[in-house]
């Protein structure tokens, strides 16, 4: 049995999201700080990431091949892709080009993610595997997630085990949207 995985850009739409609701500032929950992943190599993080499952922005709800891109500029900014079909599998290709900001000294795992200037949004790499198929990004509000992949498929088990670490963050994982995925070779 496998899951679906969707190629997007949660974080990419959060942070828009959280630009235009005015959520871009950052407060601390009841349960504190989201953990986020020790040392993440951000040459590795680079690339095409499937979104499997997200909490949604409203930009995404109704995304379909959601695809986030990240490329590390010289700079030490990100370009980053999210792109997606609105409403179904044939619906209108969207896409979305926020820029990644590192905050040093979080060993890469925590970013300012900007749609419109000034604002960075909150975006922070929760957990990455170690051979970095699988992520999980989330924000300190604890308001959206997503579990992402290098695949557009996860085995079961592996999804079960990403949600188990969503819940374990504080997350309501009852609002976990599957993101549907088809492609052809």
């Amino acid at each position: 049995m496998t899951t679906r995985v969707l190629r997007t850009g949660r974080p990419i739409l959060a942070a828009l999201s959280a630009a235009v609701l005015g959520a871009g500032c950052a407060t601390v929950p009841p349960g504190g700080d989201i953990r986020v992943a020790q040392d993440v190599d951000i040459e590795r993080f680079m690339g095409d990431w499937y979104v499997i499952s997200s909490i949604p922005t409203f930009i995404e709800t109704k995304a379909y091949n959601a695809v986030e891109t990240y490329e590390l500029n010289p700079d030490g900014t990100i370009d980053t892709t999210f792109s997606f079909r609105k409403g179904g599998f044939d619906g209108k290709q969207k896409e979305y080009n926020p820029k990644g900001f590192v905050r040093e000294g979080t060993g890469n795992a925590i970013w300012g993610m900007r749609f419109i200037w000034p604002i960075k949004a909150d975006y922070r790499i929760v957990y990455v595997s170690d051979d970095y198929s699988t992520t999980i990004i989330g924000r300190n509000k604890r308001d959206f997630v997503w579990i992402m992949a290098r695949t557009p498929e996860l085995p079961a088990q592996e999804y079960i085990d990403l949600v188990q670490i969503v819940r374990e963050e504080g997350y309501d994982t009852s609002k976990l949207r599957e993101v549907p995925q088809r492609w052809t070779d």
